[in-house]
């Protein structure tokens, strides 16, 4: 059922259409929630969200918008940039680097969602860039590795270097694709922030400042996702995560405003 209903809120573009033509589907906002973590970004599961900043996640009752549970790292820590995260069989994997720091190294944290207390980490140490998001999609784990032409670049790299990893359950490397172009240029000198895979087998990402959601799909052949459509949502970039109960209610951040977004996809009168 899940998989039925954004199944056919993208029909017309699975079944041929481009992103240069006029998108038949927009988000509708729904609600917005106060949270002081909304920073990086934010993961959902049945009954809550959870809204992540470098060194601090919140609970949020996704009804009410009660805080319910929150953890902070030490400034000094281990732990220095939390990013974007998704919450599967009662943990909550969070994206994590040393970001604007060079040379890059990143790690999976791993939390408890019901207190947050920290339960374990992956460390991928040097790896392909910085981890910004992580999310559970086809059997395997998918980590954004971002590369920036500005502060935080690798020099000789921009942000055409960054990738999409997919890991087994030993978190071993499977596959990995790199952005379209025009996505590429979209980033600017930043990169690539946030992702989560739709039930309609897209892949959503976002830049770093732009409100614009990119749909991506696997290609046929060859390394470069396929652009599918380019959608205005209420966003600055940074974290996003699908509701695992509402398949067609995505939850994003306002950075500045320290707001989580909950918006509807839905399809344009007539469409």
């Amino acid at each position: 059922m899940r998989r039925r209903v954004l199944a056919a809120l993208g029909l017309a573009l699975l079944a041929g259409g481009t992103a240069a033509e006029a998108s038949p589907r927009r988000f509708e906002e729904l609600r917005r929630f106060q949270a002081e973590a909304a920073r990086q970004g934010v993961a959902v599961d049945a009954s809550a969200f959870y809204a992540i900043s470098n060194q601090a996640i919140e609970k949020y009752d996704k009804t009410t918008g009660e805080r319910l549970a929150s953890w902070t790292g030490p400034t000094d820590g281990p732990i220095v940039h939390l990013n974007g995260a998704v919450a599967h069989e009662g943990r909550l994997y969070c994206a994590h680097s040393n970001h604007p720091g060079v040379p890059m190294w990143s790690s999976i944290e791993i939390f408890d969602t019901g207190d947050l207390r920290h339960l374990e980490s992956r460390s991928f140490g040097i790896f392909e860039g910085s981890a910004t998001w992580v999310d559970r999609h086809d059997g395997a784990w998918w980590v954004g590795f971002a590369q920036y032409q500005g502060r935080g670049g690798v020099p000789g790299r921009g942000p055409a270097w960054t990738s999409v990893v997919a890991f087994d359950d030993s978190w071993q490397r499977l596959e990995a694709f790199v952005f379209p172009p025009a996505v590429i240029a979209r980033f600017g000198d930043r990169s690539n922030s946030g992702g989560a895979w739709g039930d309609d087998g897209l892949l959503y990402a976002t830049g770093a400042d732009l409100p614009e959601l990119y749909a991506l799909r696997r290609p046929r052949a060859g390394s470069v996702l396929e652009l599918v459509e380019i959608l205005t949502v209420t966003a600055t970039g940074q974290g996003l995560a699908w509701d695992p109960a509402r398949p067609d209610v995505l939850f994003t951040i306002l950075k500045g405003a320290r707001q989580v977004v909950e918006s509807r996809l839905v399809l344009e009168p007539g469409a």
